[in-house]
This record gives structure tokens, sequence and C-alpha cells, in this order.
């Protein structure tokens, strides 16, 4: 299969968000497995969802990587060749990893199988791109830490089979690289192998101790700030400049979002790349149509992390952790009948009659309709639909193709 100019990666925390993320255009998935990956709070995948899914990204011309970047403690090598072949066995693509120790494991087991290494392995020079692409790498997944020009000095100086794999989209890591000690230290749960329970994201204040309960606010001064609250990176007006640096494969965080998350940023990315190769004209008056899309997806507030300048003030955020949430994920939708114009909706979060939702749909522009009537599975008329995964009907005009996702606008 000739790859394309560009390769649009998106999170598969899900068997669900996998083929959300299919459908809505991404060229490739990430996922994991039960084992070596770094994301243990994900729901992940057991071995017969993991051959499923893979079975249906085929089946769309979308491939397959499945992390194996933790660092390995000793205990952790029982049993990773035969895991290695496993997944081989079930067609994966690649495998991604940052140990040295996985890595020749992975090359002895499966020597036939692509082997990306993870920006876990702080990779922000040539010297250790060519040092990985010598031992059979074929693609390098560069520190967030870099900018433009040093990933495009990059690019001109290893080999041209070697792939460029960069985060564009998502949450920013305190630590270098991922590499982060503060949850091990102060939760006994180790970030490096999966268990992370994000420290940096919570408020700090200080605490004299000669003055319990006195909370004094960490604030900034000319030297810096001990807040670690990163905002999110989002990089979807700069096109252009990803794909003149260099990177092949645009990579989105996520694999702990909700499927609304990955159709959103994942529609987003696929018709603004599309734009510009196509038309970079066109690409230049979207650009704002762009932001204003992927910022319905949650998130916190965005910032373009270390590719323009080395991070100030303003790509943190002092006074709260939380998220921007323009949009519920309101249902999944599930059958349209056209002679009727009914369509069928699991929903997921609640809505009712007199609201206006949108229907986000896989290559197409959302519709929005405002809800005149409802009916639950048996034809009642309802007013709401309050309970998890209810089965609720309603009419819509314009044809719906499925699976597509509902969403709502939230109140300011």
């Amino acid at each position: 299969m000739k790859k394309k100019r560009v390769e649009l990666l998106a999170p598969a925390g899900s068997l669900e968000s996998l083929k959300v993320a299919v459908l809505y255009g991404a060229d490739a998935v990430y996922m994991g497995g039960g084992s070596y990956g770094l994301r243990a709070k994900a729901k992940n995948f057991t071995p017969e969802e993991m051959k499923e899914g893979i079975a249906f990204a085929h089946a769309h011309g979308v491939q397959v990587y499945v992390t194996a970047n933790i660092f390995a403690h000793n205990q952790d090598f029982e049993g990773m060749a035969e895991y290695f072949k496993s997944l081989e066995e079930m067609g994966v693509d690649a495998i991604i990893v940052a140990d040295p120790g996985v890595f020749s494991i992975a090359k002895a087991a499966v020597p036939n199988m692509e082997i990306h290494i993870s920006t876990q392995a702080n990779n922000t020079n040539s010297h250790t791109a060519k040092f990985w692409a010598s031992l059979g790498a074929q693609r390098i997944v560069v520190a967030r830490e870099l900018s433009f020009p040093e990933i495009k000095e990059i690019h001109d100086n290893i080999p041209e089979d070697i792939e460029i794999e960069a985060f564009v989209h998502g949450a920013m890591c305190m630590a270098y690289s991922g590499r982060c000690l503060l949850s091990n230290y102060m939760t006994h749960r180790d970030a490096n192998h999966g268990e992370c329970a994000q420290p940096c994201r919570w408020k700090y204040h200080v605490v004299e101790e000669t003055r319990p309960g006195e909370y004094m606010p960490v604030e900034e001064d000319e030297r810096g700030t001990y807040i670690y609250n990163s905002r999110d990176l989002c990089m979807i007006e700069y096109i252009p400049e990803l794909v003149e640096s260099g990177i092949y494969s645009f990579k989105i965080e996520g694999r702990m979002k909700t499927p609304l998350y990955v159709a959103t940023v994942v529609k987003a990315y696929r018709d603004a790349i599309d734009t510009y190769l196509e038309d970079p004209k066109a690409f230049e008056e979207k650009r704002s149509y762009f932001l204003q899309e992927v910022g319905k997806a949650s998130h916190r507030e965005f910032s373009t992390g270390f590719y323009e300048h080395k991070p100030t003030s303003d790509d943190q955020t002092y006074g709260h952790n939380s998220y921007v949430r323009n949009y519920d994920f309101s249902g999944m939708v599930i059958d349209y009948d056209k002679e009727t114009k009914l369509v069928t909706i699991e929903q997921r979060r609640k809505f009712s009659v007199g609201d206006t939702v949108e229907i986000l749909l896989p290559n197409r522009p959302f519709i929005s309709v405002k809800i005149e009537e409802m009916w639950d599975a048996e034809g009642n008329s309802i007013e709401s639909a309050p309970h998890p995964l209810q089965i609720v009907k309603f009419k819509v005009e314009e044809d719906v193709t499925v699976p597509a996702l509902l969403r709502k606008e939230q109140p300011l």
C-alpha cells in the first residue's frame, strides 16, 4: 500500500473509539493491549477486541500500532516475547517501544514487524534517531520538547526511509518527554509503568509548619513558577509548518478520551490536512474554522507547546485544572430510517425536547437539529432522555449515515 504524504494517527482507548477514529478519518490508530503500555487506566483491549479492532481497521485501509512503551523492570520481561508474537499473528502493523531491553526482545521475537521508538525515549537529536535506525527502527517519535527548526534538522540528517512522528494535539506532560516521578513519589503509582495519577493537575498551596490550616497560594515570580499544569497542545492552525518540518505522522494524544473527543479532533485534523494538501490558499482561509471545530472537544486552554518557542507563563494554567467543555457527548447514532426520517440514538448524556443538538458525521458537515418531539424504544412520547444507554428516537429531515455521534452545546 502506497503511503500518503502525511499520516494522521489517532488514539484508540477502546474498541468503540478505534472504530470512531477509523470512520472519522484516521490513517492509523494506536492502542494498548493488556500489558506494557503507559495507559493502565485506559480500557485497553482484550485479545478478542484487539483482533476485531485490527480486522475493522484493515478493512478500511487503516494501520494499527500497539504501545509497549513502559520502562521495564526485570519481572516485566516474562512472557514479553510471546506477547509480541501474538501481536504479529493478529496482524498488528507496528509496536511502539521506549526501553532498549524491550526493543531487543521485540527484534528477536518479531524481526519482520516495524518498531517505532516512543517519545518516552527522549528523541531530541539526529544522532539518537540514527542510533535507533541502525538497530532497525523504522520510525522515531520525537520528544515534545522540540521546535520546528530542531525537528527539521533531525529530518534533514537521518536516512530518507526513517519516518518522524510527532504529537500535534492533546495533553502535555510537565515532565521531560513524559518521564515523571511525581506520581510514584506522591501516590506510589508509577507513571513510567502506566499508572500515572496526574498530580501535575492538582491545585497546590504552601503551608508553613507552625501555621497549620493557613493555605498560601503558590505564585509566579521572575524566576518561574512551581505550578505544573500545562495547557493542551493544539497545532491545527500550523499544518503547513508541520509538513515543512518533515513530520510524517501527526499524532493525537487521547487514549483516555471519549469517542466524541476522538471523532471531533480526528475529523477536524483530517479536514485541515486534506484542505492544505489540496489547496494551501483554502487552508489559510479556513484556519479559524478548523480551530473552532477542534475546540468543540473537551480540552484545557490551548498552547503550541515547544514548537514555536520555549513555553512561557502563557502556556501554563495557574488558577485551576478544569477543562473547557463546550459540548457534551449525548449519544451514538445507531439507526436512521429514510422513510420515517427517524434517527435512533443510544443515549450517553441527558438531552430533552427543545434542545438543539448536532449530529457529527464522517466525511460530511455536521447536522444541526432542534428536537421537536421524542420517543422511546416502544414508541412512547417522552420529554427527555435521562437514562444511560436509553434508546431514543426523534426526527431529522436530512439523511443521516450510521454510525454517527450526537453532541449538545453547553449553555454559557
